[in-house]
């Protein structure tokens, strides 16, 4: 090579050692320069927070947005979603999570439960969390997100086994999942475990698949039972208004009729008393009296009629008896056998 340089020199060309050094320096520079400005800057997303690292040693937690840190691992930035919810789905996947710690254990064991009641149920839910202290999160706790699955795991269980298989399918799932979010945000509390729980979700619930068909059926006929209940009480909400208002309206005329007798009783003997009253002072009088207005009863609904004396007989055929409208058909016969009699 120092031949090849000194004939390039004694030619009377350029030193290439002297320029192909150089140049190899001031690639090497901007290498070291490139190296330690792209290990210096870093950006955080609008959804998450950093945590910023000195040596390994907790320093600060930063905002969104661009930041520079000391290069070449002197400083560390690990960024965090703390502002996103995430999930984890128990006894089931969603395709496409985003959430890398998403993945459990068997999907069948993990949703395999046993109620108080001693019954085998399948039960599928979702609990949602966010991350509340990053220095927790990373440093308190090992794996805090897989601790986080351990224990909603433990904590379901727990609550589901304090239930009935009928509580559990029907009335009382809000109870559970109300149930069941207090305990989980109480053992992540205790282990520090830097997450916050929101809210727990009962998806499917299910009997195993091989009593399915007689689960089913028992449900069936406890619906038809409710139902057959609710018909009756329907029933009974209509009827029994209905005949309470019936007896009261009876009971309400009853009284009605009750009073109006008592009050005509106590008019009637006011009457009396006061007619008696009278006749103690003028007997014949007040006798006259009720008989003329007895008669002024009587005689208007008689209609009319014609008294005839015995004496006054022979006076019958000049009397137009039969014109009279109120003359009835016996009459016109012991009129006509009158005149018979008269004849001969």
């Amino acid at each position: 090579m120092a031949d090849l340089f000194g004939s390039s020199r004694g030619i009377g060309g350029p030193d290439l050692g002297q320029f192909f050094g150089s140049k190899m320096r001031w690639i090497v520079l901007l290498v070291i320069v490139g190296i330690v400005v792209s290990s210096s800057a870093y950006t955080v997303e609008a959804e998450c927070e950093g945590v910023v690292l000195r040596f390994g040693r907790f320093l600060a937690i930063v905002e969104p947005g661009l930041h520079f840190k000391l290069p070449l691992g002197i400083d560390e930035a690990i960024i965090l979603p703390t502002r996103r919810q995430l999930k984890l789905e128990f006894g089931f996947a969603t395709p496409g999570y985003s959430n890398r710690f998403q993945p459990g254990k068997q999907q069948m064991e993990e949703k395999s439960m046993v109620t108080g009641d001693l019954n085998a149920a399948l039960v599928e839910w979702v609990v949602q969390y966010r991350i509340e202290n990053p220095r927790e999160y990373l440093f308190d706790v090992r794996n805090p997100d897989m601790s986080l699955r351990d224990l909603s795991e433990a904590a379901m269980r727990e609550v589901v086994g304090d239930r009935t298989v009928d509580e559990l399918l029907t009335v009382g799932r809000q109870e559970i999942e109300v149930a069941g979010l207090a305990r989980i945000q109480e053992l992540a509390k205790r282990y520090q475990l830097g997450l916050k729980v929101d809210s727990v979700q009962l998806k499917d619930v299910n009997p195993p698949r091989q009593v399915e068909g007689s689960f089913n059926e028992v449900n069936k006929a406890q619906q038809d039972r409710a139902n057959a209940i609710n018909v009756a009480v329907g029933d009974y909400n209509k009827a029994v208004p209905r005949a309470r208002g019936q007896a009261e309206q009876t009971l309400s005329a009853a009284e009605g009729y009750r009073f109006k007798r008592v009050n005509e009783a106590e008019g009637d003997v006011a009457s009396f008393k006061q007619l008696f009253t009278q006749f103690l002072q003028a007997p014949e009088a007040t006798r006259t009296r009720m008989y003329l207005e007895m008669l002024g009863e009587v005689l208007p609904k008689a209609g009319q009629k014609v008294i005839v004396d015995e004496g006054l007989q022979r006076l019958l055929p000049v009397l137009p008896l039969q014109a009279l409208p109120g003359l009835s058909g016996q009459q016109s016969s012991q009129n006509a056998a009158a005149k018979n009699q008269e004849g001969r």
